[in-house]
């Protein structure tokens, strides 16, 4: 994979829009820890100490979606329960995902609940129905589908087999996209693969490959053969098959096999990570990349999120910062994960240099940024600038920005001379941030009043100080988009 060409890739991602239709869920997360065994029963007894709900399944393929940049629309559906309450608040908290969902009464909304000991997975619960949707049902969530479908670049069918995506829905859902132009990447769960016939691309883990296939797929021959031999029955035009430590494998059914091998540094929890790799691919192919470099990008994705606890999602910038892992073999690299910026700052403390810190948005760098960068750069020996992703940038300044990706926003902050590293962030404010790395020094601009800094207390309290950076009059990212959407308005 040419990593200029998968950056390009990377910075169009913000224009995408994906449509995922399938099996959506709430998946709860109960953490707490074991120190003894029930007296009643051969079991561990779990002290509980926090819960967490995040979206799962086909919405969580929307949540990758919108933390990688895009934007998803997501159809399927759900109950009338307190689990469905649960999801729609989930929701809130993703604008970059217009959820499409069809209630109803007579199903559960599907939760799978893990129960999670000292990072030990202990349990897992499920909460679920998985008989097919009512006709009329059905035909709800193909007029929402159908209604939907020229909004999006790609379609992704995500079948956990809890009923959505029956063989009569797959065969509309399908029929109707590739009518359309539109490419269809199937993540599937069922055991034959008949129903997804006429679909682009399908998504399989090994496992699923090998149910479907009915022969062993362990090995790299071995999974071409078997995707080799479902081809055959004209199922799709092509096979990308996650494989854990193995990677990730392209079949297509003209050309060559592919393999990629794992870009994982550490695997903490798998659990979503084909949710991931199947938004990345789609975004990929929705931003003009070929199959293959689609899927090396799909495949660092996953390898970021294994590292990850819960049913976790990935940014765009950390899968571009994945891209030059190492400082040394590109010293003039400034764009870095929170683990390696850590590492530099803990690097930088040796030495004995001050560090500063600065965040935003940076969307259309403008001199007002150029100046603030210059002063914040002067009042320390280094300077590490929070960037605000694509999705945080969406909920602070509305559906319409930024105006460039969080990589291209990266890239420029990068390329200048008062800045030594950046670095990301998807919360809305970067108080974690600064505490993970604990700088010297806090800058903001003057039209903030010091209580109103986000982490002054913090810095403070640990003996640094903070900055407000004069500002350059009449200049704003805002003004400037509006302007240009004025002349071309003219």
């Amino acid at each position: 994979m040419n990593d200029n060409t998968a950056s390009e890739v990377l910075r169009s991602f913000h224009r995408a829009c994906v449509l995922v239709l399938g099996d959506v869920m709430l998946d709860r997360f109960i953490y707490g820890t074991v120190e003894r065994i029930s007296p009643e029963a051969p079991i561990p007894v779990m002290s509980i100490e926090r819960s967490l709900d995040m979206l799962g399944g086909a919405a969580n393929v929307a949540r990758n979606v919108a933390t990688l940049g895009g934007n998803a629309i997501l159809i399927g559906v759900i109950g009338e329960d307190d689990p469905a309450g649960g999801l729609m608040a989930q929701f809130k908290l993703v604008p970059s995902i217009r959820a499409r969902l069809i209630r109803d009464a007579s199903r559960r909304t599907t939760v799978k609940t893990r129960h999670v000991a000292d990072r030990q997975q202990i349990l897992r619960t499920d909460v679920e129905d998985t008989t097919p949707l009512s006709e009329a049902i059905a035909r709800e969530v193909l007029a929402q589908y159908l209604a939907e479908l020229e909004k999006a670049d790609v379609v992704v069918l995500s079948d956990y087999a809890k009923g959505v995506l029956s063989e009569s829905v797959v065969t509309t859902a399908i029929s109707a996209a590739r009518k359309a132009g539109k490419l269809v990447l199937v993540d599937p769960k069922a055991s034959s693969y008949r129903k997804y016939r006429g679909a682009t691309i399908l998504t399989p883990n090994r496992q699923e490959l090998q149910a479907a296939c009915g022969r062993e797929c362990a090995s790299d021959g071995q999974v071409v053969a078997g995707a080799e031999e479902l081809l055959g029955q004209d199922i799709c035009e092509a096979f990308v098959v996650t494989r854990g430590k193995a990677g990730i494998s392209i079949i297509p059914r003209k050309g060559e096999p592919t393999h990629l091998r794992a870009a994982a540094r550490e695997v903490f929890d798998v659990s979503g990570a084909g949710d991931t790799a199947v938004a990345t691919l789609a975004l990929g192919l929705a931003s003009g990349a070929d199959l293959v470099t689609a899927a090396g990008i799909a495949n660092l994705a996953a390898g970021v999120v294994v590292g990850k606890p819960g049913t976790a999602s990935v940014t765009a910038g950390e899968v571009h910062a994945r891209l030059a892992q190492a400082e040394e073999e590109h010293p003039t690299r400034k764009y870095f994960t929170l683990e390696d910026v850590q590492q530099l700052v803990s690097r930088w403390r040796e030495l004995k240099l001050r560090i500063a810190f600065t965040n935003g948005c940076f969307d259309l760098l403008h001199p007002g940024h150029l100046s603030l960068l210059k002063q914040a750069r002067a009042s320390a020996d280094r300077l590490v600038v929070g960037l605000n992703s694509d999705l945080s940038v969406r909920r602070l300044k509305g559906p319409g920005r930024p105006a460039q990706g969080e990589v291209a926003r990266a890239t420029v902050l990068a390329s200048l001379k008062p800045v030594d590293a950046v670095i990301i962030f998807e919360e809305d404010t970067p108080l974690e941030l600064i505490k993970a790395l604990r700088p010297d020094v806090l800058v903001k601009g003057a039209d903030y009043a010091l209580q109103d800094v986000v982490g002054a207390d913090r810095v403070e309290g640990w003996g640094g100080k903070v900055v407000l950076a004069e500002l350059v009059p009449a200049q704003s990212t805002t003004s400037t988009i509006q302007r240009i959407a004025a002349i071309d308005r003219s």
